[in-house]
């Protein structure tokens, strides 16, 4: 059957502003079309939701269990909803993705209270976590119940398992719960070279996010229940916070691809390499400093606020801090060496101006 769609960009053009700006991994694509034909029973009774369940518990525990959702933000909503009551707050960094990059949605759909802290790298500590911990009975203050630490970060920094493992201990230790935002998680993992399961159910997380759409998914994440006694009717609240996907299926069985062997894995190897390759070639060139550790798939940098413009018409990349001249360079599973030589050697040309 031909079809009427044509092309309208060049497959050929890579940036460095996101990795969701990449396409869907082939093998995630031969996926979907094995999902696809006949029926099968809708809202996640389907044969692929009932199978990701075992391997979900592979990558978290005996105990874990996936809730498939739409996109990141819904996958955060739902689950700081299912771990906070109507007067609870979640304490987090400055810079985490559900107080910068969410539009307010944790607070506005959740109706919960973010309680941010300030940090210098995007990790959260016992000691930082602190400065917001307190005041339980206090009815004229938001009830700290949640901490949600993001790895990565949203500074490309990675929190070792130790450190995970010392918030968790601190946060239960409070009465508090321990929330995971994984958009990255694959990412983190493969710079740290350990299983997934090291910095999530071993030390201490409940709950997690687990982001796909980053790493070659088309579309979806999932909510993953690592302590069933720490949450209350996540399927409840999946549904009013409209996440339940009818044909769910098409969510699971990319989560599947990504996860029954290890093309997870390999995707963000890949993507961290080139992050390395970038920053590499960044400390090579005068003119360009490199702000945080590059420990995943990011490279954040300073550099001639002229100079960025110039090389934003080249290549599509974001502002981190326009009036401070930070950008940040993100490299995708499909980022290829030539792409990185590419844009290092325009970086030069640019700062030669």
């Amino acid at each position: 059957m031909k079809t009427d769609a044509r092309r309208h960009h060049d497959p050929a053009v890579r940036g460095f502003a996101s990795d969701n700006y990449a396409g869907v991994h082939p093998e995630i694509l031969e996926a979907l079309a094995l999902a696809n034909g006949g029926h099968q029973v809708a809202y996640g009774e389907d044969e692929y939701t009932e199978n990701l369940q075992k391997i979900i518990r592979s990558h978290f525990g005996p105990y874990a269990e996936a809730f498939p959702v739409f996109n990141g933000t819904g996958a955060n909503v739902t689950a700081l909803q299912a771990l906070t009551d109507r007067w609870g707050a979640v304490i987090c960094a400055e810079t985490a993705h559900i107080n910068v990059d969410e539009g307010g949605a944790p607070e506005r759909m959740a109706g919960l209270k973010l309680l941010t802290v300030s940090t210098p790298d995007g990790k959260l500590t016992p000691e930082l976590i602190d400065r917001q911990a307190w005041g339980w009975e206090d009815e004229h203050r938001a009830m700290p119940q949640v901490v949600s630490i993001t790895q990565n970060t949203e500074l490309g920094t990675v929190y070792t398992p130790d450190e995970i493992r010392a918030i968790c201990e601190h946060a239960h230790s409070h009465g508090m719960k321990v929330h995971l935002d994984g958009a990255r998680i694959a990412n983190a993992a493969a710079s740290l070279d350990v299983p997934m399961r090291t910095f999530t159910n071993t030390v201490g997380v409940d709950v997690l996010s687990y982001g796909g759409t980053k790493n070659g998914m088309m579309f979806g994440e999932a909510v993953v229940v690592v302590n069933p006694d720490a949450v209350r009717q996540m399927k409840h609240i999946r549904k009013m916070s409209m996440q339940l996907a009818s044909k769910m299926r098409f969510v699971s069985v990319q989560l599947e691809a990504l996860l029954a062997k290890d093309l997870w894995l390999r995707n963000a190897q890949h993507s961290n390499a080139m992050a390395q390759r970038l920053a590499a070639g960044v400390r090579e060139t005068d003119g360009v400093e490199i702000l945080y550790p590059v420990q995943a798939n990011a490279v954040f940098a300073k550099l001639p606020q002229e100079v960025t413009r110039r090389l934003q018409q080249r290549y599509r990349f974001y502002f981190w801090d326009e009036a401070a001249g930070h950008v940040r360079w993100m490299c995708g599973f499909d980022t290829q060496e030539e792409d990185v030589d590419g844009f290092l050697q325009a970086l030069k040309e640019e700062l030669s101006r």
